[in-house]
């Protein structure tokens, strides 16, 4: 089997960047050295992580009041009444007291931000599976060359990108993540230039004053070496800093092999090809019990099964995937760009082919498709759509393989996994082929591509794009449905030292006066688009707050948690029903745009209802909708949306 060896992890301080570049320069010729690094930045990696902001707590008072504006479109006025008793009444009591509490703890612990611990742990101790319920898809542009989607060529382009990237990350040369509000002005070499002569502790400060706002990279370390490995009660995130070698998954079997040779170095494109070659000329048949179905399960179900493989001679292959810098899936199925069929194949497949416990996969379909399923627990979209960004422009525009490119054979094996199947395993194989089977054709998949309005006609009518597409899903549900229900938008908190994500909450009066108005044919369009002038407003003013920590939903869920952390009786407000029909999000939603980006989705969150992937494009808006046939509709839905952008964009035009 592949030895791993040890590389020396580099600091990223300032002071020693300059001693790294030339170790590395020693340690490889310069040709090389330009070719492993996907980027050399001046200004390291880590640079401006000691001097991020800190997530601020919100006020106790202003989050009360904030959750009661999200739940009176939903309540009926006694409902409403009771609601801001119980709100007013913990704010007096128990929230004071636990409001405390959790300042204190976060004085305590400068390191991090209040909810960082608190998510993780929500991930980890979730015990659904994680298809569907959890990993999102996000789905690459085609090439526009046709020669480039050929999957073996795609594949290997994509595979040595990554790679460049993960070496640019691991030697902190990856260009730091930088929000630019003027990148005319910012995101230049002089910004680059003076941030970096700046020292760590106040370089964010420096970018500030360019009007640029470094985010948070803390998670990047989760996309290499990383799984999610399943155990009784919550699980746990494993990473391997060092590790050397690659994960293909072809037909069911599992195929190893190390991208950088003994001296740390990435392979050349020729040699990574002629190992892939070598897996898709493999003869092995089909796996008769694949494996990768296993992680398609309830997580103690399938964390009592590993256990069991671990027992019956399968630790090393198993901890061989779990190390693995990432998984490359090579598919037998051809897409021919049919939008549902890569809506359902990203998103679930057959699990025959699958690892959905690794923290990203990259998948290549026959005829050239590609894309990313990854798990959440570990991040978020910020870290996932950089590389997913990064590493498609090179591919696209820069590649190293081309048509005309010949495999070359490597000093390095390749190795087909084999692991020892009792009948107890195959039993479990087949019971989750079943139930997985079972499960994800009991969902509903459909998409919308709307060309009679753009991001660049809505910004041009001076109303929020991502307010018109909220807009729209508030309409379709009330055309269908003739109510308001809660509504989860999700919005990074990545401008703060290990912030996640917030919930921004789009269903508001406005939107609720402006879906009655538009349905009950009581407003004129003048009306109609002073009130949607309105909603826009509130919106941006809601997302602006969400992004700068100042939403409500992690507040409230951190001091829920302080009351478990000291013992303490659960507030009245947690057990109520307007807090549970709140978070009870019917109407699943985020937003991911992109030009490198074909399509992108996730599951339901809860049986009753949608989930939402969205993007405000520059000549159409596009969303995916997923439900489960037993209780919603997704191509119902779809036609209610289109309805709703029609009427939306007569309001506008009119």
């Amino acid at each position: 089997m592949i030895s791993v060896n040890k590389l020396v992890s580099n600091s990223a301080l300032l002071k020693n960047f300059s001693q790294k570049r030339n170790f590395a320069s020693k340690s490889k010729n310069i040709k090389d050295v330009n070719y492993q690094y996907l980027q050399r930045s001046k200004v390291p990696t880590m640079h401006f992580q000691k001097s991020l902001p800190r997530l601020p707590i919100p006020e106790l008072l202003k989050s009360g009041e904030r959750y009661l504006n999200a739940l009176r479109p939903l309540l009926t006025a006694s409902q409403y009444e009771e609601a801001q008793r119980r709100t007013n009444d913990f704010i007096a009591k128990e929230g004071k007291v636990l409001q405390e509490k959790l300042v204190a703890k976060d004085k305590a612990n400068k390191h991090t931000s209040y909810i960082s611990d608190y998510w993780f742990d929500l991930y980890l101790r979730d015990r659904v599976p994680l298809p569907i319920n959890y990993n999102p898809l996000v789905v690459f542009q085609n090439d526009v060359r046709p020669e480039y989607n050929d999957q073996l060529i795609r594949a290997t382009n994509l595979l040595i990108s990554a790679s460049r990237f993960m070496l640019s990350l691991r030697e902190q040369i990856l260009e730091p993540e930088v929000y630019h509000l003027n990148p005319k002005k910012s995101n230049t070499p002089l910004f680059r230039t003076v941030t970096g002569l700046l020292p760590e502790a106040i370089s964010w400060y420096g970018a500030y004053l360019f009007k640029a706002f470094p985010l948070d990279m803390s998670q990047f370390v989760g996309l290499f070496g990383a799984t999610r490995i399943p155990l009784l009660t919550k699980d746990k995130i494993y990473r391997d800093s060092n590790s050397k070698h690659i994960l293909v998954q072809k037909n069911g079997n599992f195929y190893i092999f190390d991208v950088l040779d003994a001296d740390g170095n990435l392979l050349s494109p020729t040699e990574i090809l002629g190992n892939l070659n070598k897996i898709m000329n493999d003869s092995a048949p089909k796996a008769e019990y694949p494996l990768g179905i296993l992680t398609s399960q309830n997580r103690d179900e399938w964390a009592q099964q590993r256990a069991h493989l671990e027992e019956t001679g399968n630790r090393q292959a198993l901890q061989k995937i779990d190390s693995a810098i990432f998984n490359l899936v090579l598919d037998e199925e051809a897409i021919h760009e049919d939008k549902h069929k890569i809506l359902k194949h990203y998103l679930h497949g057959d699990g025959l082919n699958r690892w959905f416990d690794k923290s990203f996969s990259l998948i290549v379909t026959r005829d050239g498709v590609s894309g990313i399923n990854f798990e959440h627990s570990w991040g978020d979209g910020v870290a996932v759509l950089r590389f997913f960004q990064d590493i498609y422009a090179e591919t696209t525009k820069k590649p190293f393989i081309h048509p005309d490119s010949k495999p070359a054979d490597s000093n390095i094996s390749v190795d087909r996994l084999e692991f020892k199947l009792d009948d107890k395993s195959k039993q479990f194989v087949d019971k989750a082929k079943k139930e997985y089977k079972d499960w994800y054709e009991s969902l509903s998949i459909d998409y919308i591509l709307y060309e009679g309005l753009t991001k660049e006609a809505c910004k041009k009518f001076k109303v929020s794009p991502d307010c018109i597409m909220q807009l729209g899903f508030q309409a379709a549900y009330h055309l269908l449905h003739g109510n308001y229900v809660g509504t989860y938008e999700s919005c990074s908190t990545s401008a703060f030292k290990h912030g996640r994500t917030e919930t921004m909450r789009p269903c508001t009066d406005r939107t609720k006066a402006f879906c009655d108005g538009l349905h009950n044919h009581k407003a004129s369009k003048d009306e109609l688009r002073a009130i949607m002038q309105e909603c826009s407003t509130y919106h941006s003013e809601l997302v602006k707050e969400a992004a700068m920590g100042q939403g409500f939903d992690r507040h409230l869920f951190a001091l829920m948690k302080m009351a478990e952390d000291n013992n303490l009786p659960r507030p009245e407000i947690f057990d109520s029903h307007e807090y549970k029909f709140l978070n009870k999000s019917i109407l699943s939603t985020s937003t991911l745009s992109s030009p490198s980006v074909l399509a992108g989705g996730f599951g339901p969150v809860v049986k009753e209802g949608f989930g939402i992937g969205y993007s405000a494009f520059a000549d159409k808006l596009g969303a995916a909708v997923s439900a489960y046939k037993s209780h919603n509709d997704s191509s119902q839905f779809i036609e209610a949306l289109h309805k709703s952008f029609i009427d939306i964009t007569k309001v506008l035009s009119g």
